[in-house]
């Protein structure tokens, strides 16, 4: 327990608004988790794994409803709806949460609501953020002490006078005397709300057990609230993975980089290089908090504690690491179950058993027609587990950014790399980078980019102007020479017939290894209207085949003229665009003639 007044006040408050059976304060230890695990399993909530196959694992199956983040029904809630911008779906404040406060009332009947006390950020760092969820999910609970510093510590680190976030979570399923439980509780679509308060600086999230809705440390605290905190306080939280590359003489480069999902920012940041002279270590695969140090420097600290990864499409091939950290201790949601009692997910590189589990607990055989795993399947690990975590990982104040990425899907336009121009033209890139919609989605707008600035288009807990304008300040007033290079890198270029140009995955070393040696001065770059490019002569590919640079680093201007005004038009959707970005436009504009 604890003894800050504002905590318990605040926990008796939600309880009697909640109305649980009981409340239970969690300490965080391997026997609580373990004990939370029974209970679920003996309830069918959670079904335990083979000891021998996957040790320590478990598997859970949501409500085909609960499958992943639900952007429409996730809402900014500012005094105003110009804080919010035109990016996010704005609620006023009071009336949101009188709507909410309808909701909870009595929403963990027949339920316990788990007191989750955690820490965003390294347990001994003055950077790190407190928050308490409030939970009536064990399953929740149990992703949380993966994913977070959750317990006894967090509570020490509080102490009787420290500040924290408030987080109250429920799935909005309470329960009579003598009701039979669902595997798996959560409310009708339209009644879930993850609501965020970024001047309170307080997160309600209702209706939704799953993920980014429920583990509310993650998407909600370290991005969208901390990112309005990060502005107030002149830092910044970013949707970005961070790692270490070490090459042969030792010296090692710190690398952060923010792609959209599915554009494999978890591949990369647990990379397993083919150029044998590099080596890379794993900070974070998903958000970095970035601060200037008193060196002029900026410093990135990853403040989750474990990976929350999409399953299918991870083997041993397309990113080892991730399979080796999750040989045990895993928690799996909406994987297929094995008859033995492992699991299975489409891309893990084996083929498909002759018969299966599926993720909604159906017999699936090859022949069924339909995925065995669902696409957004999850694995929840600890960060310890990875056999290339860094040393580094959880140094209070971080690690200096030399250079950070910035890319999406463009299988046409965008080259394989180009470095920025300088700090403002890379906050431009930043600010226009996005993803080709492809006919897996909206089939009227095929071939449509989906602007995407920095990854972070759903994770801004302000005016998308005034956070790209608080990039910009980053770089005012500072040594050019001490700021991070921009980049922006593309995988994912096709062929006139459709097929990869770039070869990827453990290959993407190549052009971190010129970006290295770019950042060290010791290869030239060549200048281009849309930024400068290496030369190909500048790009190892010992040991590849068939790879046309010429291809991957072309600049077509009628395409890129095209481009200029699809940015122009995307530009006119957002209110407080700073004047440097318009500025950064009309000199793309004139370089293209």
């Amino acid at each position: 327990m604890t003894k800050n007044k504002k905590l318990l006040a605040w926990v008796n408050e939600m309880a009697e608004l909640c109305k649980p059976d009981k409340v239970h304060w969690c300490d965080g230890s391997k026997e609580e988790y373990d004990r939370m695990m029974d209970e679920m399993v003996a309830s069918g909530m959670a079904i335990r794994l083979n000891e021998k196959k996957r040790p320590g694992s478990y598997l859970f199956r949501s409500h085909p409803s609960d499958v992943a983040r639900v952007e429409d029904r996730t809402f900014i809630a500012s005094a105003t709806k110009e804080e919010a911008g035109p990016t996010n779906n704005w609620r006023d404040p009071k009336e949101l949460k009188a709507t909410l406060t309808g909701l909870f009332n009595g929403s963990m009947k027949g339920r316990t609501m788990y007191v989750l006390p955690f820490v965003m950020g390294p347990l001994n760092s003055p950077f790190s953020i407190i928050g308490v969820e409030l939970t009536d999910s064990p399953y929740v609970a149990v992703n949380m002490r993966l994913m977070t510093r959750m317990g006894k510590d967090a509570l020490d680190m509080l102490g009787e006078d420290g500040d924290f976030v408030p987080c109250l979570h429920s799935v909005g399923a309470p329960l009579k005397p003598g009701d039979k439980d669902s595997t798996w509780p959560c409310a009708p679509m339209e009644d879930k709300y993850i609501a965020h308060f970024p001047e309170e600086r307080a997160i309600w999230s209702y209706g939704s057990g799953y993920g980014g809705n429920a583990l509310l440390g993650k998407k909600c605290l370290a991005l969208r609230i901390a990112s309005a905190i990060a502005r107030d306080e002149g830092w910044q939280a970013e949707h970005m993975l961070i790692l270490g590359l070490t090459n042969s003489e030792g010296e090692k480069t710190y690398i952060t980089a923010a792609f959209p999902s599915a554009c494999g920012k978890t591949n990369l940041a647990m990379l397993v290089p083919t150029l044998p002279d590099y080596k890379v270590e794993t900070l974070g695969d998903d958000i970095a908090w970035l601060r200037k140090g008193e060196d002029g420097r900026i410093y990135a600290v990853n403040p989750e504690a474990g990976f929350f990864g999409v399953a299918p499409g991870t083997s041993y091939q397309s990113n080892p690491n991730a399979m080796h950290t999750i040989e045990r201790d895993t928690i799996f949601t909406n994987v297929a179950l094995t008859d033995d009692g492992d699991v299975w997910w489409e891309g893990i590189g084996t083929p498909a058993p002759d018969h299966l589990i599926d993720w909604q607990g159906n017999d699936w055989t090859p022949d069924s027609g339909k995925n065995a795993a669902h696409p957004n399947a999850r694995f929840t690990v600890s960060a310890v587990q990875c056999p290339a975590i860094s040393p580094d990982w959880e140094k209070p104040e971080g690690v200096p950014v030399s250079a950070m990425l910035i890319g999406g899907r463009r299988p046409r336009v965008v080259p394989l790399v180009m470095e920025s121009r300088d700090w403002a033209h890379g906050i431009f890139l930043g600010s226009v980078m996005g993803s080709e919609i492809t006919a897996a989605t909206i089939s009227d707008k095929i071939g449509q980019v989906r602007r995407d600035p920095f990854a972070m288009l759903p994770f801004i807990g302000y005016n998308v102007g005034d956070y790209l304008k608080h990039w910009l300040e980053v770089g005012e007033g500072s040594d050019p020479s001490k700021l991070p290079r921009i980049y922006h890198v593309n995988w994912f270029l096709k062929s006139d017939e459709g097929k990869f140009l770039w070869p990827g995955f453990g290959d993407n070393v190549r052009v971190l290894d010129w970006i290295v040696r770019r950042l060290k001065g010791e290869v030239g770059a060549v200048e281009t209207p849309i930024g400068n490019l290496p030369e190909e002569k500048d790009i190892n590919l010992t040991g590849l085949k068939d790879v046309d640079l010429s291809a991957l680093l072309k600049v077509d201007k009628a395409l890129w003229a095209e481009e200029a005004k699809a940015i122009a038009a995307y530009y006119e959707g957002m209110d407080r665009l700073p004047e440097e970005l318009k500025e950064q436009l009309k000199g793309l504009q004139e370089r293209l003639k």
